[in-house]
């Protein structure tokens, strides 16, 4: 069927890039250190209440597990420890829990293995929601580094003022990319019988956007608005919709405070694209609508992603064949994806 065969032959290798292509090759997570990452909340924590935060540092170790160490640590069931997100395992990440513990006292750690450790603890009245990242902070070693100094500096500086395009990196689709080939049970039963099933038609979204993202990437549309688009506001989740592209849109375009919008497919809810942008959409994806109605049955809700991800407060420098790398990005962007525009076959985890 035709669905199998796409699920099949979909690779983020093959989509295309913005900026001519990677210069470079070199190696990532030689060391769990190579790779860091911390995330920031996006609100303040009031010092009371029946959620504990938990700022924890972990290495070699995914958040999944992680959660569960803390909540056999603290003597509750694992659906009572909340995250904003995953993060990698092969790495050193600094992100938050919440631990729900309705008159109860702060527990003991002091019994978590050295993999994980607790940085900071604090009272909250609200638990810890998914998505709830205001930025990643990313600081990266490349080691083994082949290619032009010049043309590096020069690519990465390309990113740092116009941005990358926002795919979803290849752990998304699971390994060998078989979370597609596993959703289209999912897709012709029309529900989900596991949290794991969830991460099926995760995929699923991530590959129509991916293919909406590379054909404008391939149209030389990917940043500029067409009526209809559905817009972004940068740093936020707020999204409006543009009936004419006018100069000021244009020009909050290019100074990236606004993104256009790619889709993440389901039933329509918020706000949907209209005119040129809705019938440019519809003729992508037209060869997909099994996947769509498949999430439609679901009952999964359709929203929009950025398509372009800007890489905050960039810094870079060369010290021979190493490179060093920090930057800022907003949540559900990939590091690896800002990556693939600089380095060839960059290695990375595929367990996070």
């Amino acid at each position: 069927m035709i669905h199998e065969q796409q699920a099949e032959s979909f690779r983020v290798a093959d989509l295309p890039h913005v900026h001519g292509g990677p210069v470079a090759s070199g190696v990532i997570r030689a060391a769990p250190e190579d790779f860091y990452v911390e995330e920031s909340l996006p609100f303040e924590l009031s010092g009371e209440g029946e959620h504990l935060y938990l700022f924890v540092e972990k290495r070699e170790l995914n958040s999944g597990d992680a959660a569960r160490l803390l909540a056999t640590a603290a003597g509750l069931r694992r659906r009572k420890v909340s995250m904003a997100g995953l993060k990698d395992k092969y790495a050193v990440t600094r992100q938050w829990f919440s631990l729900h513990l309705p008159g109860m006292p702060d527990p003991d750690f002091s019994a978590l293995p050295s993999s994980v450790r607790i940085l900071e603890q604090q009272r909250h009245t609200r638990k810890l929601r998914r998505g709830a990242i205001r930025l990643n902070r990313f600081r990266l070693l490349v080691r083994d580094l082949q290619g032009d100094s010049e043309q590096l500096a020069e690519r990465l500086q390309q990113i740092a003022w116009y941005g990358f395009p926002n795919y979803f990196g290849e752990q998304r689709f699971g390994c060998g990319y078989a979370n597609l080939s596993r959703a289209i049970a999912v897709l012709e039963r029309g529900s989900t019988r596991s949290p794991v099933e969830g991460m099926y038609l995760s995929a699923v979204r991530s590959m129509l956007f991916n293919l909406v993202l590379a054909a404008r990437i391939s149209t030389g549309n990917w940043c500029a608005a067409m009526s209809g688009d559905v817009m972004q506001l940068s740093h936020s989740n707020s999204l409006f919709r543009v009936d004419d592209v006018d100069a000021e849109i244009n020009s909050r375009l290019s100074e990236q405070q606004i993104h256009v919008t790619g889709p993440l497919a389901g039933l329509a809810a918020r706000i949907m694209p209209e005119d040129d942008a809705l019938q440019y959409e519809n003729s992508l994806l037209k060869e997909h609508r099994f996947w769509i109605e498949g999430l439609q049955r679901c009952g999964v809700k359709a929203d929009r992603r950025p398509l372009r991800a800007p890489a905050g407060d960039l810094e870079f420098n060369l010290h021979g064949d190493q490179l060093q790398l920090e930057f800022t990005l907003q949540r559900g962007s990939y590091a690896t994806t800002l990556l693939r525009e600089v380095l060839a076959q960059v290695p990375y985890s595929m367990d996070v």
